[in-house]
Order: C-alpha cells, then sequence, then structure tokens
C-alpha cells in the first residue's frame, strides 16, 4: 500500500491578539439609577411577572432566588417620563426615580 505525502503550508505570520470586546460606556443619567431587586411571588412566571420579597442588593437577591423553586428574580428600575423643550418642540426623556 503506498502512502503520499501531503504538504501543508506554514502561516509565516504569527496569529493576530484576539480584539477586545467593545465594551458600553454608560451615559451619565445612567450611573445614577438605582436598580431594586425582588424575589418572584409563588407562581409568578416570566410572561406573568409578580414581584415577592424584596432584597437588599443583587448578590442577595441571587442567592435567594438560587434558594427557591423557581430561581427568577427581578431587577426593577424606575423612570419619570418628562418633556423637555428643545428649539420650540418637546422631547420626551427618561429620567431615573431615586429610591
Amino acid at each position: 500500500m503506498a502512502t503520499a505525502a501531503v504538504s501543508v503550508p506554514r502561516n509565516e505570520h504569527p496569529p493576530a491578539p484576539a480584539a477586545e470586546p467593545n465594551r458600553r460606556r454608560k451615559r451619565g443619567h445612567e450611573e445614577d439609577q438605582q436598580a431594586r431587586y425582588f424575589l418572584a411571588k409563588e407562581g409568578s412566571s416570566p410572561e406573568k411577572p409578580e414581584l415577592g420579597a424584596e432584597a437588599a442588593n443583587e448578590g442577595e437577591a441571587l442567592i435567594k432566588a438560587f434558594q427557591t423553586k423557581s430561581g427568577l428574580l427581578y431587577a426593577v428600575v424606575a423612570y419619570k417620563a418628562e418633556a423637555e423643550i428643545q428649539g420650540g418642540s418637546p422631547t420626551l426623556v427618561k429620567r431615573p426615580v431615586r429610591k
């Protein structure tokens, strides 16, 4: 049985380093918003969310949600709709509401 040798060309250049992922920068007003974390109420689902007990922070909410049957938690950020007048025409904007 005869075997044939196959020559594979070598890559002369080392592979380029992977580009760093683009990280989104938060806009100034988004840094002020404060999320509140709630466990899902018994029988709640993503299709019909019902808020249960509030957790003090995200870490606590994750731990408590992991210990529940559903494992669901909700992060809630409240906004208020306001009108800004720019150049004579109103523009609707959302402003975060603080707890």
